[in-house]
């Protein structure tokens, strides 16, 4: 199983949007980096589901359901991959970018070094 963290503003698309709909189509990815990250998404493959923007943080745990297939809101252009998503519980107390900025085992998470790469892994090579 791999973990990965995708990134959503809370006023366009946020945990409560996503926990009232039940499941997503993860699309709108227009950077290759992030695609190829929706790319090597697997079924089960863990989530963190992040507040860019404002409420930035951490504030939820999401599953993979489906993996990569073409983006419906891009269908002349296959370049671009969604995958699907399903909310499994929301965090109690959201972890704040801040929070993960002081803990250095997390020193090279790509959110801290990449921080306007929308969908990245969280991986042992990640961490100190």
């Amino acid at each position: 199983m791999n973990y990965w963290l995708v990134k959503s503003e809370p006023d366009v698309y946020g945990w409560h949007h996503f926990n009232e709909q039940g499941r997503a189509v993860w699309d709108g990815v227009r950077n290759y980096q992030a695609r190829n990250n929706l790319k090597a998404m697997r079924l089960g493959d863990q989530v963190l589901f992040y507040h860019s923007v404002t409420n930035i943080g951490v504030v939820g745990l999401a599953k993979v359901v489906r993996e990569s297939y073409p983006d419906p809101t891009s269908p002349e252009d296959l370049r671009w991959v969604v995958i699907e998503l399903e909310p499994v519980m929301a965090l109690d107390k959201p972890v704040s970018l801040a929070r993960i900025k002081a803990e250095p085992l997390l020193a090279n998470l790509s959110l801290i070094r990449q921080s306007r790469l929308s969908v990245m892994p969280v991986r042992p090579t990640n961490l100190n």
